[in-house]
């Protein structure tokens, strides 16, 4: 991974974004937004950059060099991109089904995920870090969330 903390994030070479269902409530959409960002972090921890302290000596902890844009999108279009991304190489694909907002234990998420066909699951976020070219080809039409 080429970091480079020193560039604007739409000089970077490498993209990151999280697509979300746009029709879910705020809370369920902020939270998959937050575990997308877990989920990539720990995938990727190169993608944070260094902490730093403030004039008054106060430590704050890295965040991620390259930034990251929060995208909206109908649940099939997740679909569809969850497809098209997972077939590109060098694009990290994580996603968030829907059972990981409806199970309450991890376990049971683990054998809904398991009891379920790729083709009838429903993602409620994707999230995608790859090359800026790859990545905006896939995601170039998709409106900011507002």
């Amino acid at each position: 991974m080429d970091v480079r903390t020193d560039l604007s994030t739409r000089q970077a070479k490498l993209k990151w974004v999280i697509v979300v269902d746009e029709v879910l409530p705020a809370g369920r959409l902020v939270n998959a937004a937050a575990c997308m960002a877990a989920s990539v972090g720990r995938e990727l921890p190169e993608l944070v950059g260094p902490g730093g302290a403030d004039a008054s000596g106060a430590d704050h902890p890295g965040l991620p060099w390259a930034g990251c844009s929060v995208l909206a999108a109908d649940a099939d279009t997740l679909r569809e991109l969850r497809g098209k991304a997972a077939a590109k190489e060098g694009v990290l694909v994580v996603d968030m089904p829907e059972a990981a907002q409806t199970a309450r234990i991890y376990d049971q998420y683990l054998e809904l995920l398991a009891g379920t066909k790729g083709e009838d699951m429903v993602y409620t976020a994707i999230s995608l870090v790859g090359p800026r070219n790859a990545v905006d080809r896939l995601v170039g039409r998709l409106p900011l969330l507002r």
